[in-house]
């Protein structure tokens, strides 16, 4: 006959592994062999166990598990900025293929605070995840060597600096800033401006592959960068004085930037695109929602977050030596350039 749980007032209490053996009229080292699918426990007495289980709605804790096993199936993703799209869609990619591999996806955000991400950090570490993967180059390089040195760490974004232990995913932000301005140079375009956010290494690659493409193309002495801190309000500020600007055609270091820009624009009755060309960088899911649709260089976002997985694996399977993995950007043209006025 079943057993029925003890309530304390009018919660009812969670079974344990005591209460399944009770169930089952067996040892407590028994049901904790056979919930691991233990070989040494036959296919009777397992099929029994598992029913008890079953009729009490035991659910097993992964964590106090793992503790033991050595192993939690739980993975830390720590991000920077949950509103900005591209982290979202990396961690999706990262989702997937842990989802696949039987891992739980534990969040951590940052919130643009380098303390803050440092603190999620620990926090994630405290809880026996058997990995972290780090949406961000934000954290500190001696708070990545610590976590490298207790788990496998993998980093999706350009690093300050490389640092022994931690993989790398990124993309070739130079190369995509290049066949940005050269598109909007094609187009006719010599007075393109670059709106840029951060002094963060990606950021600072786009910028100065700008720089370097304006110069190549004989604009150098058209180049004007506008900068703004990382907000949403410093970012309408900036686009506002790229709008105010002579410029023809803007370059915008992210999606979020170029969606600014956008709307710089429509504010001050300037048409897009045939008034101001913008061309983002991401291509995130909101170039597809705005009008005009943005044109924007692609970041394989998914597949960036599916190879950090896939690193991580290989750090758990043993691997020792560092990898550092850089996708080639490309860009998806839509409708918000259009030829010089």
């Amino acid at each position: 006959m079943a057993t029925e749980p003890t309530r304390t007032g009018s919660r009812r209490r969670r079974p344990t592994i005591v209460d399944v053996a009770a169930e089952a009229g067996v040892s407590k080292s028994l049901v904790s062999l056979a919930l691991r699918g233990d070989r040494g426990v036959s296919e009777a007495t397992g099929a029994r166990i598992l029913a008890a289980a079953q009729r009490l709605g035991y659910r097993s804790n992964a964590l106090a598990r793992g503790l033991v096993q050595g192993r939690t199936a739980m993975l830390g993703v720590l991000l920077t900025d949950l509103a900005n799209p591209y982290h979202t869609e990396v961690v999706t990619g990262i989702e997937e293929s842990a989802d696949a591999e039987g891992f739980t996806v534990l969040l951590a955000h940052g919130r643009r605070d380098r303390s803050r991400l440092t603190r999620q950090l620990e926090s994630l570490l405290q809880l026996n995840v058997d990995g972290v993967v780090a949406v961000s180059s934000w954290l500190e390089p001696g708070a990545l060597a610590d976590a490298a040195r207790r788990v496998p760490v993998v980093m999706v974004g350009r690093p300050e600096e490389f640092t022994p232990g931690v993989d790398t995913v990124a993309n070739d932000d130079r190369a995509g800033a290049v066949e940005a301005v050269r598109y909007l140079a094609s187009l006719g375009h010599t007075r393109i401006a670059h709106l840029s956010g951060s002094r963060r290494p990606a950021a600072r690659a786009r910028r100065e592959g700008y720089r370097e493409t304006m110069g190549d193309l004989g604009l150098g002495t058209c180049t004007e960068v506008f900068e703004f801190d990382g907000g949403s309000a410093g970012r309408e500020r900036a686009a506002a004085s790229v709008v105010a600007s002579e410029t023809t055609a803007v370059f915008a270091v992210n999606d979020l930037a170029a969606l600014a820009a956008l709307d710089g624009a429509h504010a001050a009755g300037t048409p897009a695109p045939e008034g101001l060309s913008v061309v983002g960088y991401d291509n995130t899911s909101l170039a597809e929602t705005v009008r005009p649709r943005l044109t924007s260089v692609d970041q394989p976002r998914l597949v960036m977050g599916s190879l950090a997985m896939g690193l991580l694996l290989e750090r758990l399977g043993g691997r020792t030596e560092d990898r550092h993995e850089v996708l080639a950007p490309s860009l998806v043209v839509r409708d918000s350039a259009a030829p010089a006025p």
